[in-house]
């Protein structure tokens, strides 16, 4: 149905994903059209900006455009036009008063691009989605297709991690085609040529198999996030070191290193919406020891906002009533500037309303933080947001942050007090500087 040409690509939706996909997917040497409604979006991204701070990927945009193999519109029957393979990367956050995953702009992009699908085409979910979705969505290309063209759904998750998200896409620890037929097996294997041949594992499974496998794989991320966090707290019941126990345990192969970092906890717009819409579906399916162990992962990473809080009140001795506190980072992790969800406004938020005067700073989301919590007072610099401060509160583990000399801090501050909440610095050095150290 479709020459031995290289395919064409059209990405429908430039948020994060989207983006990154259409440049990564260029940078592999398809000519890919990016398209969306957000006319102010699109702007940006033909100018060559990114509406998102994501390491290395403004320069691969540039060099795409320049190079004649991007190019973006707000037109869908311009990306559909000359386009083999449609992929669809709507957002899919968290529903107002649920736990569900909102899925009207996925729906909505099926919907809408499938009356322009004239030739032989395959629609491509990137979204994550609740299990089940793969098959509705095919259900809505069928009806809203023009007769007579052929067309398929696949399911394709994505993996990216927020600050790495362009190795992710350029070299991916696997990739999953989640698929009803032979051809469009054949056609993402055709798509992904140039990453199967560099070793990359490709595993082909039905529609729900494929939806699971992110949903599952964030919950289990954030299972032993949760983990190490409820290690914590017994460390602190027994005089423990959690970073000695981390490390400890890292060295099993059977567990590794990786996610064991003890503190705030997750945010972000992937792993908190994505384990309560897994909850949300083991609680329709009457799964209920699935959805309580689901939910106590949620609920234990959401007390160390409040453990964070009680922890800098202690060293205030019992108040935040009429103190200087400055709080470093508002991004939910750094190399992002994405405060969605974030553990470090949240705490920022909590001790503002217990009657703390709070200054946040974070040179690269600062200004996404402005936008969403203008409640909040900010700096521009480490330096102002640190003056007369009563407490410092180290809640993001940007390099900036890691490196700090508390000795330059000490003569700006009026209290050397610091909570690490990311234990990113060195106990040793700020306690030998004088100050009061609590992680």
């Amino acid at each position: 149905m479709l020459t031995t040409r290289r395919p064409r690509i059209s990405v429908i939706g430039t948020g994060y994903l989207g983006t990154t996909h259409a440049v990564g997917m260029a940078s592999l040497g398809y000519e890919v059209t990016g398209m969306d409604i957000d006319q102010n979006k699109i702007a940006m991204l033909v100018d060559g900006e990114a509406p998102f701070y994501e390491p290395g990927l403004t320069e691969l945009l540039r060099k795409n455009i320049e190079a004649g193999r991007l190019r973006f519109t707000t037109s869908y029957e311009k990306a559909v036009a000359d386009a083999d393979v449609h992929f669809v990367c709507a957002g899919t956050p968290q529903l107002a008063g649920s736990y569900r995953a909102d899925l009207r702009w996925v729906e909505a992009a099926f919907t809408d691009l499938a009356p322009h699908l004239h030739g032989p085409a395959l629609v491509v979910g990137k979204s994550t989605v609740p299990v089940g979705t793969a098959r509705r969505m095919a259900e809505i290309v069928r009806r809203h297709a023009p007769s007579g063209a052929y067309h398929e759904v696949a399911w394709n998750p994505e993996f990216l991690r927020e600050g790495r998200a362009v190795e992710d896409t350029l070299r991916p620890d696997r990739l999953v085609f989640g698929v009803a037929s032979p051809w469009a097996e054949e056609l993402l294997y055709r798509v992904y040529q140039p990453i199967i041949e560099d070793d990359c594992p490709a595993v082909v499974t039905d529609y729900e198999t494929a939806e699971l496998v992110k949903t599952s794989a964030n919950a289990f991320l954030g299972l032993k996030i949760s983990f190490i966090n409820a290690m914590a707290q017994i460390c602190e019941a027994t005089g423990g070191d959690v970073l000695r126990l981390a490390e400890a345990l890292g060295h099993d192969d059977r567990i590794g290193h990786a996610f064991l970092g003890p503190g705030l906890g997750f945010g972000g717009g992937c792993l908190p919406k994505d384990i309560r819409a897994l909850l949300a579906c083991t609680t329709d399916l009457g799964l209920h020891d699935v959805a309580t162990l689901l939910a106590q992962v949620d609920a234990i990473n959401l007390s160390r906002r409040s453990r964070t809080v009680a922890l800098g009140r202690e060293l205030l001795d019992g108040s935040y009533e009429g103190k200087n506190v400055c709080v470093l980072g508002a991004a939910f992790k750094p190399n992002t500037d994405d405060v969605r969800d974030s553990p470090a406004l949240a705490v920022a938020i909590a001790v503002q309303q217990e009657g703390a005067e709070v200054v946040v700073h974070d040179s690269v989301a600062g200004a996404n933080a402005r936008r969403t919590h203008p409640e909040l007072a900010y700096a521009d610099s480490l330096v102002e947001a640190a003056q007369d401060a009563d407490l410092v509160m180290v809640l993001t583990d940007w390099t900036e942050f890691r490196s700090m000399d508390p000795a330059v801090l000490s003569p700006l501050v009026r209290r050397r007090t610091v909570v690490d909440a990311r234990n990113c610095l060195s106990p040793e050095s700020w306690r030998a500087a004088g100050w009061e150290y609590r992680a």
